[in-house]
């Protein structure tokens, strides 16, 4: 069984890349928590096939409909008006309105998103046991997994599609932390193949929580500045320059038929201290598991990651006064316990694994052959796309953290009938 998350607060998702749609269940969402369908479209049209012009040149609108766990009885009107669901049986018709905004229940959240633009054609030559193999791809160990049984089409569930979930789920666990602490969680992309970017997101974070924190929380203003300037650049990124010269060498890689590797840095600031475990419920061990388990993710660091194995004891610690940490090279965590300072990690990508040059591979019944892609759309630099997807994966396990947290506090009033 696959949840992300959990076990207070999970993600469970179902669909596959060329299926008719992905289906979502969140659990464990409190309830009160306003949802609004429009705050988490918000999130997955970052995260979108089409979204970015460096991207996959596939343009699903992924258009989230919400069927269950929220509720408003103050206003049934504006609570079913989110986007119409029709179904067509023969020559019947059923339709019926679906949940726009309303308060989360306690009871798990469902949605879907529906799939528009297959063309499921593209990948005929990876059907069956002749089908060709691509080499990094989960082509072969799917196939052999499932008997043949599995579904090829785009990947299938190994698709970066079937991270709809991740996104919906976070954006919720997003809405909780941000009403309860001011949370909010950043991406930047910071290296394109060999080009690196001079500013560091995690750094700039860093200095503003030193310096212009009021009572170490970052305002919301100076957060959604940053957003705003990352989304502005050529690809998501806090380093304008680089994010020019990174998308010219994308597109360079593109026409050479080839891909290309990149490495995101995610940040959670306001993130409150004293949540996780110092073991097996470890948040470092929950986020490396994670965010480094993700579509195409090859390595996880967290803090100053690699870094360390260069540095002496005395110049990696981090100073302590009255105010808190004075530097962060521990990236929020101790002994998988949060310290309150910023929440940092880099994941790394592998370039995408989908490619138009020719290359030694074999058919699933292990015929070897000289691999050729004959169609298809994927993305040049998976990590393009990448950030909000961190972001989310960064949210579900914060959000867990704080519940397991909450749950050693025991409120005498909260087990009350009468």
């Amino acid at each position: 069984m696959e949840i992300l998350g959990g076990p207070l607060f999970g993600v469970a998702g179902a669909g596959e890349s060329h299926g008719p749609g992905i289906t979502t269940i969140v659990f464990g969402c409190p309830a009160g928590v306003w949802i609004d369908r429009e705050q988490v479209q918000h999130y997955l049209d970052r995260r979108r096939p089409g979204s970015s012009r460096h991207g996959t040149p596939r343009n699903e609108k992924d258009q989230v409909v919400f069927l269950g766990g929220i509720f408003d009885n103050r206003d049934h009107e504006k609570l079913q008006s989110g986007p119409m669901v029709k179904v067509h049986v023969g020559q019947q018709m059923f339709e019926t309105a679906t949940y726009q905004a309303g308060f989360s229940t306690g009871e798990p959240i469902s949605a879907v998103v529906l799939s528009v633009t297959n063309k499921s054609r593209h990948y005929q030559q990876f059907s069956g046991a002749e089908g060709e193999v691509r080499p990094g791809h989960t082509d072969l160990v799917k196939h052999h997994q499932s008997g043949g049984f599995v579904d090829y089409r785009g990947g299938g569930r190994s698709s970066y599609r079937s991270t709809i979930s991740d996104v919906i789920g976070g954006s919720i666990a997003r809405l909780v932390l941000q009403h309860a602490f001011g949370t909010v969680f950043l991406s930047s992309i910071c290296q394109v193949g060999d080009l690196k970017a001079k500013i560091s997101l995690a750094d700039h974070l860093n200095d503003l929580a030193s310096r212009n924190a009021d009572e170490g929380i970052l305002a919301a203003e100076t957060l959604l500045d940053l957003q705003k300037q990352m989304a502005a650049a050529e690809i998501y990124s806090l380093d304008g320059d680089f994010a020019a010269e990174a998308g010219k060498l994308i597109k360079q890689t593109r026409i050479a038929g080839d891909s290309i590797g990149a490495q995101v840095e995610v940040v959670g600031v306001n993130v409150p201290a004293l949540v996780g475990e110092p073991l097996y419920q470890s948040l470092k061990l929950r986020l490396m598991g994670s965010l480094g388990g993700i579509h195409a993710a090859e390595a996880c660091e967290i803090g100053a990651g690699i870094d360390v194995v260069s540095r002496r004891g005395s110049e990696n610690n981090d100073p302590i006064r009255r105010s808190g940490y004075q530097t962060n090279h521990h990236g929020g965590l101790l002994g998988g316990i949060t310290t309150g300072a910023p929440l940092v990690a880099r994941i790394s990508f592998k370039p995408t694994s989908t490619i138009n040059l020719q290359q030694q591979s074999v058919r699933k019944n292990l015929e070897e052959i000289d691999f050729q892609l004959q169609k298809g759309r994927h993305d040049p630099c998976v990590g393009v796309r990448a950030g909000v997807t961190l972001e989310s994966r960064m949210a579900i396990e914060v959000l867990n953290a704080v519940l397991h947290h909450q749950a050693g506090e025991i409120e005498l009033q909260r087990f009350k009938l009468f």
